[in-house]
């Protein structure tokens, strides 16, 4: 610990503090927090008393759609000749696939029931520019049995055999499509619907674009002549070019059916919306934007929050960050408490670690005048130290504390930000869930102190939901 942190710390008296229940991937840290802080709440949701009740009505009466059986039996064509393909997410998305409450076994089922073969149902991980999913994650995500009976694959960007052109989009982007999918007699669509700090919401469209086109597509749908539009955000359709480019493509290649969900925090079904791509989304929006939005009269000195589910590296993570923008002063402090879990980086590709070090050594706004420059080569995964670069033109270097102890320290020095690890003691131990707590309380008695230290009682919020939630400050009227 930096001299200079333990001395902070231990100028701050605790007493009357609450305790509040920090998201840490599938657990939760006990962290105390002054008794003025506000925790930012979605409106609760009711679960699904009976999820395979509700999946099965879903089926039964989609939205603005026909049916499964009679979308298979309009298509003209013997269903044990007709090819289907289902494009599904991949890991970092908590998607309930399998199991008694999974999507996956009675869209299958009723695939198969309607004189769909087996062996004609492709199933595709819209991977986008993600790394392919490895076995054990296909089985974690879709259970074993559909692992070992259907075919499962990865999508591939970079790899033009596997790819189609469907022409050009009204902006001007010749994409290319997932052949498999393109060319597949039915095509369904999977997801989760949440809120999304580019596309405005998850789900529908998107597990086509930028699920399943090719490198190109994703290298202008996620630069900055997209990102920097102030539409491309949490909660916002009309006018953001994301969602617009997005559902353009997904509307050209043809998808039939869509089956998304939405959760609670707890990774519980909330609500299946099934039916037309464009209808059946816009329905999740509607319910999502109900829920997840949170009004704020005025900003606040500190915010803590996490980064959810979702966090499983630094790269994903940066939603949390973005999300807490509309919550914080300028100038202000944003903890992130993230269980950046994945096993195989928990930072991110080794493109994202150059370039989040780029983002470090060149400020946000160096970072993204060399994005815009002519001699710029688009680079995988760019876009991410960009939206962080959103975070830091807000709070600074300094404003942003990240603690995770599962980077090591001395790759901490590629992030930006203050490093989390500089609040704990002695060597890096096997993370704990005890050592993950100290490193977020910590963090937080030094937050309130700096302001303290200034002979400011700083105002701290707490967005409870993490990335999931979408504090708005509202505009004065």
């Amino acid at each position: 610990m930096r001299p200079e942190i333990e001395k902070t710390i231990k100028q701050i008296d605790t007493k009357g503090w609450k305790k509040v229940s920090v998201e840490f991937g599938r657990n939760y840290l006990e962290v105390f927090v002054p008794p003025n802080c506000v925790e930012l709440g979605m409106k609760d949701v009711p679960v699904l008393p009976d999820p395979q009740k509700a999946i099965e009505e879903a089926f039964l009466n989609p939205i603005s759609s026909a049916t499964l059986e009679e979308i298979i039996r309009k298509k003209g064509k013997p269903p044990g000749e007709m090819s289907v393909t289902i494009a599904v997410s991949d890991i970092t998305r908590p998607v309930p696939y399998k199991g008694e409450s999974g999507i996956l076994p009675p869209l299958l089922g009723r695939l198969e029931s309607s004189g769909i073969k087996k062996e004609n149902i492709k199933i595709i991980v819209a991977t986008g520019m993600h790394r392919s999913s490895t076995p054990e994650e296909k089985v974690e995500m879709y259970g074993k049995e559909v692992v070992e009976q259907y075919t499962i694959l990865d999508h591939d960007c970079e790899n033009n055999a596997l790819l189609e052109s469907i022409g050009k989009t009204k902006r001007g982007t010749h994409v290319y499509v997932n052949r498999d999918f393109y060319f597949s007699d039915l095509k369904i669509a999977t997801g989760l619907v949440e809120s999304h700090f580019m596309t405005g919401i998850s789900g529908g469209r998107k597990s086509i674009c930028p699920g399943l086109v090719d490198v190109k597509t994703i290298q202008r749908f996620h630069g900055p002549y997209y990102l920097e539009d102030p539409n491309a955000t949490n909660l916002i359709l009309q006018g953001n070019p994301c969602h617009e480019e997005a559902l353009e493509v997904a509307k050209t290649v043809g998808v039939d059916f869509i089956v998304n969900v939405n959760l609670d925090k707890d990774l519980r079904l909330t609500r299946i919306f099934a039916g037309d791509l464009v209808e059946a989304h816009m329905k999740a929006y509607e319910m999502i934007k109900g829920y997840a939005e949170i009004p704020l009269d005025k900003p606040f000195d500190i915010v803590l929050t996490h980064g959810g589910y979702v966090g499983r590296d630094h790269y994903q993570t940066a939603k949390a960050g973005v999300g807490a923008i509309p919550a914080v002063k300028d100038g202000g402090t944003i903890i992130i408490a993230a269980n950046n879990r994945d096993t195989i980086e928990p930072i991110g590709s080794p493109e994202y670690k150059s370039l989040i070090h780029l983002l470090k050594l060149q400020g946000p706004d160096g970072y993204l005048d060399l994005l815009r420059t002519s001699h710029w080569r688009f680079t995988k995964d760019q876009w991410e130290p960009e939206v962080w670069g959103k975070v830091l033109r807000k709070v600074g270097e300094e404003g942003l504390i990240y603690c995770t102890l599962e980077i090591l320290k001395e790759n901490y020095c590629l992030l930006p930000g203050v490093c989390g690890l500089d609040f704990l003691k002695g060597k890096r131990k096997k993370p704990t869930l005890e050592k993950a707590q100290e490193m977020v309380q910590k963090a937080v008695l030094f937050a309130v102190n700096r302001y303290r230290e200034k002979g400011i009682e700083p105002a701290m919020a707490f967005i409870r939901e993490g990335p999931y939630a979408v504090p708005t400050l509202q505009k004065n009227k």
